[in-house]
């Protein structure tokens, strides 16, 4: 663990230097702890995949009062097991029309596009945190079979809902965005809407697991999901 200033009112804490279940179990221990803590000049918690980054209000308490503070919060963790409190299903639709990437994804994995399909809907995965866009889920641990390098130039559109991979990582577009991931389908789901309370469909720590839809289920969500 490392504990280190990131700037005068932040506070860095590392758990190590992979993507692993472990070090993001730790991240999720700590955040936890520091929301039931709720003290008052801690400005923000951002969380990432092996660390977590606290602001605080550097005009009522110094680092070293920081330091005091998370002491007791990490003496006693640091080593929960991979649980999570909410379960999100998110409908995929496979289809050629919205998989622009499962082609080429097959041939640089020498899987089958139905063996792909079958791979990503039997993961299990976790919300390491959100970033890059509001709403987009940073998503793993993804099967050393389905791994597969960014696009060496990102599209200038990536439509909302599309579902991607990159490396050790899926993850849903919940905004058009620019974007260099391989979308291998799209999802009928509103991932981001600012006007609910809770705008961003998936938090960190949520457990993830993806549905395979057809097309006709795929038409009749997403008019669902315009009617709300």
């Amino acid at each position: 663990m490392r504990i280190a200033p990131a700037s005068d009112s932040s506070i860095f804490v590392g758990f190590g230097d992979t993507i692993s279940p472990e070090h993001h179990a730790q991240v999720m221990t700590l955040l936890h702890r520091l929301n039931e803590l709720a003290h008052p000049h801690i400005r923000n918690v951002h969380p990432a995949y092996s660390s977590v980054l606290i602001d605080f209000d550097p005009l009522y308490v110094s680092y070293e009062q920081m330091r005091n503070i998370l002491g007791p919060l990490l003496a006693k963790s640091v080593r929960a097991e991979q649980t999570s409190t909410n379960l999100v299903e998110i409908p995929v639709c496979y289809d050629a029309t919205f998989a622009l990437d499962l082609e080429s994804v097959a041939t640089r994995t020498k899987l089958s596009p139905e063996q792909i399909i079958a791979a990503h809907t039997g993961g299990r995965y976790f919300v390491y945190f959100l970033g890059f866009t509001p709403g987009f889920g940073y998503l793993g641990p993804l099967g050393a079979e389905l791994q597969v390098p960014r696009h060496s130039s990102p599209r200038k559109r990536v439509v909302a809902g599309s579902v991607g991979l990159a490396g050790l990582q899926t993850a849903v577009y919940p905004i058009d965005s620019p974007g260099g991931w391989q979308i291998i389908g799209r999802t009928p789901l509103r991932m981001f809407n600012p006007a609910n309370q809770q705008p961003s469909r998936l938090q960190p720590g949520d457990e993830v697991r993806f549905r395979s839809i057809s097309r006709e289920e795929f038409v009749t969500l997403a008019a669902e999901e315009h009617r709300r």
